[in-house]
């Protein structure tokens, strides 16, 4: 009878943790540490072509306008992407793309973006 009485008593203590009432959350409510933003750096186009070929963008990126046929990445003339993308891949990098953040300025990099963005018609 005592043994019942002991395994029913941690039945109700393990359903009792069990209680619905409390707060979850898949993510953290507070970040720690910083979150890399992307530079608020205005770019300037003519600045950025010159990144583009002396960075090694153009032996991984086609792009007419810079007269690179490099075939590991995208082609830069088909996918027209925006200046924040170009940013946010060349500050981070993304897949076999490296991140430029430690090698490029923030200008060097608003620059690289401006200059891909309007070269690629985007």
């Amino acid at each position: 009878m005592l043994r019942r009485v002991l395994i029913a008593l941690v039945f109700v203590l393990a359903l009792a943790g069990c209680s619905t009432t409390t707060k979850t959350t898949a993510t953290p409510e507070t970040v720690i540490g910083k979150v890399a933003q992307p530079p608020t750096v205005k770019g300037d186009p003519a600045a950025g072509k010159e990144v583009f070929e002396t960075a090694g963008c153009n032996s991984c990126h086609t792009l007419e306008d810079a007269g690179a046929t490099g075939t590991v990445g995208p082609n830069l003339d088909d996918a027209k992407p925006p200046t924040d993308l170009v940013v946010d891949r060349v500050t981070n990098g993304k897949g076999v793309m490296p991140s430029f953040s430690g090698q490029l300025s923030a200008k060097q990099i608003a620059d690289v973006a401006a200059y891909v963005s309007q070269a690629a018609g985007s």
